[in-house]
């Protein structure tokens, strides 16, 4: 056993997951006397577009000691409160709902929300929409920042942000270098092993040969250090997730921008649309298996509308799954390299995150193999527990209009943790109960997973009754409490950014 890190750190592959290893492992191990290069070549895409994140990143951010008002303006971003899911359902009442992200301020509206969608599990008509119980859909109804005037406030309300992932990436390529970092532009012809199978050097087409202590294979879905050379197999998540396609499109922004991204079903999949400050980014997720690449594109611009008359479309592919062990040998998989989940609740990059902070602590105890095994088994675990609350979204789904919505709700194969959940809410069981039996809750809390199957309307009773949208108490409470110190606490989302622009 050892609990040395690694002396020299060699980066395969630039991009948003590159460029977060290189400052997560620059700031982690600054008095190591690490030498890290990081290796991209000019032949290969970014695949970055405007992109959404968790709360996880202002976590990234703040332990780089990197202000808002340093990165934002740099990345064109903007503040995000929570998701907005438009027309995933048919049932009266909840077409529609908001995905929020939980805060301090929700601690009250979240019991009573919760006791709600029990009560109305149990027969009885209850207000079991979540939108009126929490503080984001409000401010994002309100359009307005998740953040005090004063900063000295403090930060009660959580938030996440939209962004270009591309000058993200740049951003952090700037910073890396300034700390030390050597960048080499090169191509990667060949890699080499050891007698024991692990990595030893790469092969560059300019610089020649470059070893290591460690490899990072940041190279995207060619996988080229993890998969090609050590052959570590890949698990997908076809029977599960059907998309594996996506067609992105840019418009011009509106006067207002609003702290929230939106995800539409349309006939064959969902389209976001994220607001940066310049543009927005739009795409349409969906299955190949369904529905043409052409065809996909023209119902995107339908969809947009005149505002996508003249904007460039640009398609892509997704391999949707992941490997098992992302730390192998003297190599860890990053990013698209490790395995990909479909954007839906924006989840990227906090995988990376989780991937590289929790490859970091383990260096705090000497390393073994039983080391590499517990890491293994958390990311995997995050990875599925991400991978079971998107599925839901699908097998949740009331859309009756096209073969793909019946097959996700009919076809799609949930994880054995996954189905036990649904037959629990189903069945009148202990929903939260089970879900902290699970651990579900460190990935997503339990009151998200109460608000996707009550805001998707999975009471069986209510399948042809219209919700009841009076508003309650809370709803009402939440609504004065955001009057009365709006203009104390919360800014105008647009005026917000104006002051870090």
């Amino acid at each position: 056993m050892q609990n040395q890190v690694p002396k020299q750190i060699v980066i395969v592959g630039g991009g948003t997951a590159g460029w977060m290893a290189a400052s997560i492992l620059l700031h982690a191990w600054k008095t190591h006397q690490v030498e890290i290069t990081l290796v991209e070549s000019e032949d290969i895409g970014i695949i970055g577009v405007g992109e959404g994140s968790t709360p996880a990143l202002r976590k990234f951010f703040s332990y780089l000691h990197i202000a808002e008002k340093e990165w934002m303006p740099a990345c064109n971003a903007t503040y995000k409160a929570g998701i907005y899911f438009d027309n995933w359902g048919e049932t009266p009442g909840y077409e529609s709902y908001f995905h929020p992200f939980y805060t301090a301020w929700d601690q009250e509206g979240a019991y009573a929300f919760v006791a709600a969608a029990n009560s109305q599990r149990l027969g009885n008509n209850q207000q079991a929409h979540p939108n009126p119980y929490f503080l984001a859909y409000h401010l994002a109804q309100a359009n307005k920042a998740p953040l005090p005037v004063d900063p000295q406030l403090g930060n009660q309300v959580n938030y996440g942000y939209h962004f270009d992932s591309a000058l993200l990436g740049k951003f952090l390529r700037d910073r890396a270098k300034q700390l030390g970092l050597t960048h080499l532009i090169d191509n990667v012809e060949q890699v080499t092993l050891t007698a024991e199978g692990d990595i030893s050097s790469i092969q560059t087409r300019q610089h020649g040969s470059i070893g290591a202590d460690f490899f990072i294979d940041c190279t995207g879905f060619a996988s080229l250090l993890m998969g090609k050379t050590l052959l570590e197999p890949f698990l997908s998540f076809k029977e599960n997730l059907f998309n594996d396609a996506a067609v992105t499109l840019p418009t011009a922004i509106d006067e207002e921008i609003v702290p929230a991204t939106r995800s539409t079903a349309l006939g064959y999949g969902w389209a976001w649309k994220i607001p940066l400050t310049n543009r927005y980014g739009n795409g349409y997720v969906y299955s190949r298996d369904f529905i043409s690449p052409e065809q996909a594109e023209q119902e995107l611009r339908n969809h947009l509308g005149d505002a996508a008359k003249d904007s460039p479309a640009r398609h892509l592919t997704m391999r949707v799954g992941r490997i098992h062990n992302h730390w192998k040998k003297n190599c860890l998989a990053v990013g698209l390299s490790q395995g990909f989940i479909e954007p839906l609740e924006a989840t990227a990059l906090a995988i990376v995150q989780s991937t590289l902070e929790n490859f970091v602590d383990c260096f705090d105890q000497p390393v073994s193999e039983t080391t590499k095994e517990n890491y293994n088994n958390y990311i995997n675990e995050l990875i599925d527990g991400i991978r079971d609350y998107i599925v839901t979204h699908y097998l949740l789904n009331t859309r009756t209009d096209t073969t793909y919505w019946r097959a996700c709700r009919e076809q799609a194969k949930p994880s054995t943790k996954l189905e036990a959940l649904i037959s629990c809410w189903d069945n009148q069981g202990d929903f939260m109960d089970l879900l902290f039996k699970q651990q579900r809750a460190k990935v997503y809390k339990p009151e998200s997973w109460f608000c996707i199957f009550a805001g998707m309307g999975r009471f069986t009773h209510l399948r042809t009754t219209k919700a009841n949208i009076t508003p309650t108490n809370i709803e009402l409470t939440l609504q004065e409490k955001l009057n009365n110190i709006g203009n104390l606490y919360f800014i105008d989302h647009k005026k917000r950014l104006n002051i870090h622009y």
